[in-house]
């Protein structure tokens, strides 16, 4: 993965910012002095602030505060365009073209000069251009997702950009909205706010005047004004993000890349060196033209193209997936999401709807299911956003909801936090009772039942909750008399492609673990339904002391299918488990709480409706709900992941092949078999078409995937074996059966290495015959052809080389035709060679394990 991300702090500390604002000297709020103000009085906050509740800050006032603290966001540390552009010029692979440069300018081959230097600036240029897409695409998700927030100024309400709130700036807040920034409720303002995305605990918390609310934070009831009392990188929200910037892992492509790169550039060293021996001090050759030919070796052998072939083809997926509603916000991520082995998933709004649904009640005195029905619908507000009365209202019959609109609510006390419960006085015609809705406890007492129905009352709860319902009871009072009606049951039910998607994600080789706040036997319930274990463990029996800390992962956490009751600290600790067995680790989340976990995983994914934080910590940022989009974005990537596998194998084979079959013929034949001009243009038309593999058509693995080096380099080292042999059997031919000069011989051996060379990618794409599905998009077939004629064009007609009769090009053509045939038959059975042997180090890798446990 990339680095962590980081946020500014920048905002209101240069000296003099005091006096620029009305804030009173050495009162100005300070990232270090936001505590004293959150425990101070309102009447203190506001004289500190130097704010009126009633007619909040001037514009004025609000500009010049704006431009001491800076924007009330967290934004990402913007690094500079320059800085940008000269990463992709550094590195062991750009230092090499860079080298071929100099020498080129050494030796006055100026021609050479200006095609490696503009080489150079397309690669970098490239590779610049894509991770730039990739940065836009997440910038303007942010955008379309700014919020807003309501101000006070000057006595008038405002509709603003929260990014613009300033200290001292009085907001209104109410049910269902995200508090814009820290602020302090003012006197007689009550409201109750879901700090889930902050602290993890999913009860919403209820809030008195003078009481903080914390940005993030969504208000579940009531509404208020409140003044603003921290923004910005000084709000609560924004010092838990700074975790996120402890977390973090490696990444596997960078390291890939690197081994490629350090791989080839060593063997290419070699082979020059010993060219450079052989031809100079051997051999007596001048030393501008030994160093000409070094130079044109070195140039043949460095990958000058991998980075940039990776990245177009990462970004043509990450531009797919963002199609499909799945921003990449690192393009090296694709990897990470293809090898994906182990995912933890939220159970609330991942694999569930995110919403209460009523199910079947239990009837305790009611006359029927229609009873006790009306009875909770006449103490639900039919306009509220709280779950509970939402599920009531849309679960009702129409025949219950006909009856209960005939009822006049004389007077509705709503849900108290403190009474628990929610109370209605009705009438209908002369009949008049009151309704009770609340937690079943609170009810028994209420009606203060016989032990009988006590006992009844209480196994029927332990039962709904044994099965993972929530249970409210509903009570009604006619006269004096109190009767229990019943129970009724809810659910936040699965989402219906919720099983699909599980399957679908286990046929992919992904071990799905559900992690969930809720009470084990919720997340049991659920994971029934959706095809996941029963096995659900309280997450905090699974650590105790020091065990979070031990590289080892506990017996309890691999065996569990999903976590119930976990915190933000506990999702941390359950991915360094996984990843102290060597696996690729996925973890969705959505709160600033989730952003160092979301950071561990190699795979953070903030679920739709994230927070800033938790997109900032993340690599996949899905804008819609559910799991299918996760299992899309797998299959992307795993696609991505055959095609830079594809062109890893093809490139390292390509320049074995290249430098042994030169160094090769220098050595033993003591010639050169090319000239340098001709390698210049190998690598030019050998690197035009190969950009197109990214758009490239691919098989989608079954399993996870990873970097194989050994069968990497096995399967390139055959390649390139076998292609050295046909060019040396072709040279033997030409030699000893046709009388045609030096020349003709190296323009010759350069059309067989270019011909042949554009083949081996329709060898290495797949690993059955080249014919079989799936077959070379049109892009690639075009490219690759357009480039092999353009160079038979250069062969026949001698544009920089030596012209070769059409009758031998065309030979040279079925030759590489039937070699390609015979190299397919040798990649065939040095993948099953391969396949072999990993499939008997598995085995006995789980008969070491078996061995091992059972003498423990």
């Amino acid at each position: 993965m990339a680095e962590s991300k980081k946020h500014k702090r920048d905002g209101g500390d240069s000296p003099g910012a005091e006096e620029s604002s009305g804030l009173k000297t050495g009162e100005r709020q300070s990232h270090r002095d936001t505590s004293q103000l959150d425990d101070s009085s309102v009447d203190d906050a506001l004289e500190k602030l130097d704010s009126d509740p009633e007619n909040g800050l001037s514009p004025d006032e609000a500009e010049k505060r704006l431009q001491q603290y800076g924007p009330n966001s967290l934004e990402e540390e913007e690094e500079a365009r320059w800085k940008k552009i000269l990463k992709h010029f550094w590195g062991p692979i750009p230092w090499m073209i860079e080298t071929a440069v100099i020498l080129s300018a050494i030796a006055r081959r100026w021609e050479d000069f200006v095609v490696i230097t503009t080489m150079l600036l397309i690669n970098g240029g490239v590779g610049y251009w894509h991770e730039s897409k990739s940065h836009k695409a997440i910038k303007a998700l942010k955008e379309r997702l700014a919020p807003k927030a309501d101000v006070i100024r000057e006595g008038r309400k405002h509709t603003i950009d929260a990014a613009n709130l300033v200290p001292g700036d009085v907001v209104i807040i109410r049910m269902g909205e995200v508090a814009p920034a820290d602020a302090k409720l003012l006197h007689d303002q009550h409201v109750s706010m879901d700090e889930s995305a902050l602290t993890g605990e999913s009860l919403p918390v209820d809030k008195e005047p003078g009481e903080m609310v914390y940005s993030g934070t969504s208000v579940k009831r009531g509404s208020g004004r409140a003044v603003v009392t921290a923004t910005g990188s000084r709000t609560r929200f924004s010092r838990t993000a700074e975790l996120v910037e402890a977390a973090g892992s490696k990444s596997h492509f960078q390291q890939a890349v690197l081994r490629i790169g350090y791989f080839l550039i060593g063997i290419t060293a070699l082979v020059a060196a010993t060219v450079i021996f052989v031809t100079w001090i051997l051999q007596g050759n001048p030393w501008d033209q030994v160093l000409i030919f070094a130079l044109a070796l070195t140039l043949a052998g460095i990958p000058q193209a991998l980075p940039a072939v990776l990245s177009v083809t990462m970004s043509v997926g990450a531009n797919r997936l963002a199609r499909q509603e799945a921003i990449v916000s690192e393009l090296a991520s694709m990897e990470e999401i293809a090898g994906l082995e182990v995912l933890c998933v939220d159970k609330t709004g991942t694999l569930t709807l995110n919403e209460l649904q009523l199910q079947e009640p239990v009837l305790l005195e009611a006359e029927d299911e229609h009873d006790l029905l009306v009875a909770a619908a006449l103490t639900c507000e039919k306009d509220s956003d709280d779950p509970i009365d939402k599920a009531v209202i849309e679960g009702q019959t129409q025949k219950s909801r006909e009856e209960a609109e005939q009822f006049r609510v004389k007077d509705f006390r709503p849900f108290d936090p403190t009474r628990k419960r929610a109370e209605a006085d009705v009438e209908r015609d002369s009949e008049a009772m009151t309704v009770a809705k609340g937690a079943p406890q609170v009810i028994l007492d209420l009606v203060d039942p016989d032990e009988e129905l006590r006992s009844r009352v209480s196994e029927q709860i332990d039962e709904l909750g044994e099965r993972g319902f929530r249970a409210m009871g509903v009570a009604r009072k006619k006269g004096e008399t109190w009767r229990y009606l019943g129970l009724l049951s809810l659910l936040d039910p699965p989402r219906e492609d919720a099983g699909d998607v599980v399957r679908n994600a286990q046929k992919h080789g992904i071990d799905l673990r559900m992690v969930t706040g809720d009470h084990p036997a919720i997340g049991r319930q659920v994971a029934q339904q959706v095809g996941l274990g029963s096995n659900i463990v309280k997450a905090r029996a699974l650590f105790s002391g020091d065990e979070r800390d031990q590289p080892r992962p506990g017996e309890r956490v691999l065996e569990a299918d999903g976590f119930a009751e976990v915190t933000p600290e506990d999702k941390f600790h359950i991915i360094k488990k996984f990843q102290g067995r060597d696996q690729i680790v996925g973890m969705t989340g959505d709160g600033v709480n989730d952003a160092p976990a979301l950071q561990q995983a190699e795979v953070g994914i903030a679920v739709a409706g994230a927070t800033d934080a938790a997109r900032a910590a993340s690599s996949l940022v899905l804008t819609r709900p559910g799991l299918g989009v996760i299992i899309q974005a797998v299959e992307e990537a795993r696609r991505i992941f055959t095609r830079m596998n594809s062109y890893a194998i093809f490139r390292i084979g390509e320049t074995l092949r290249v430098l042994l079959f030169v160094g090769g013929t220098i050595l033993v034949l003591g010639f050169f078999p090319v000239t340098p001009i001709m390698i210049v243009l190998l690598a030019i038309l050998n690197d035009i078409p190969i950009m197109t593999i990214a758009w490239d058509n691919a098989s989608t693995p079954k399993q996870p995937v990873r970097w194989d080096m050994p069968r990497v380099l096995a399967l390139a080292g055959m390649l390139a074996v076998t292609g050295v042999i046909g060019s040396f059997v072709l040279l033997w031919y030409i030699n000893t059966h046709m009388d045609i000069s030096h020349g003709e011989l190296q323009t010759a051996l350069f059309l067989k290495l270019l011909v042949a060379g554009h083949f081996m990618i329709y060898i290495t794409r797949n690993e059955g015959w080249l014919w079989q599905r799936p077959w070379p998009s049109l892009a690639l077939f075009l490219a690759l052809e357009a480039t092999q004629v353009l160079g038979t064009l250069i062969a026949i007609f001698g544009f920089l080389v030596t012209p070769i009769p059409w009758q031998l090009a065309l030979g040279i053509w079925i030759y590489a035709l039937v070699w390609l045939l015979l190299i397919n038959i040798a990649k065939i059975f040095t993948i099953k060679l391969l396949s072999s042997r990993r499939e008997r180090r598995n085995w006995e890798a789980r008969e070491q394990l078996v061995s091992r446990n059972s003498r423990g």
